[in-house]
């Protein structure tokens, strides 16, 4: 069994890997019921097809916080540093897709005197 967190955004992701079958279960749901978009499964998937292993482990995730793309790509980013537990040699095809790399982007704070973090109050002449 191996255990790894991922965060994006405002998602953080509790992963644990476990010799299985190959099914992925997300806060007590499958995949299937948890995300409606396919490019949102596909991305929660991609660190086990690149290193081989779709089919060997069962993917147990609690996530919270943020939208379901932040929450994909957190479950991702958990994924691939539980990987690295299970095999140290994974660590360089992973490294490689850029999956083991936290993304830093993050939402802009809002300033004063405008509306939003660039959005500036409408502007008229008159």
């Amino acid at each position: 069994m191996a255990y790894g967190t991922g965060r994006r955004k405002k998602s953080i992701a509790r992963v644990r890997l476990v010799p299985g079958k190959g099914a992925i279960t997300i806060n007590k749901r499958d995949i299937e019921d948890y995300f409606g978009l396919d490019t949102l499964k596909l991305i929660v998937r991609q660190p086990l097809e690149a290193t081989g292993l779709t089919g060997k482990f069962d993917v147990i995730a609690t996530v919270v916080g943020g939208g379901v793309t932040g929450q994909a790509g957190a479950i991702r980013h958990g994924i691939a540093r539980a990987l690295l537990q299970v095999d140290a040699e994974n660590r360089a095809v992973l490294k490689k897709n850029g999956y083991l790399t936290r993304d830093p982007r993050m939402k802009e704070r809002k300033k004063y005197g405008l509306k939003a973090a660039r959005r500036a109050p409408q502007f008229s002449k008159r």
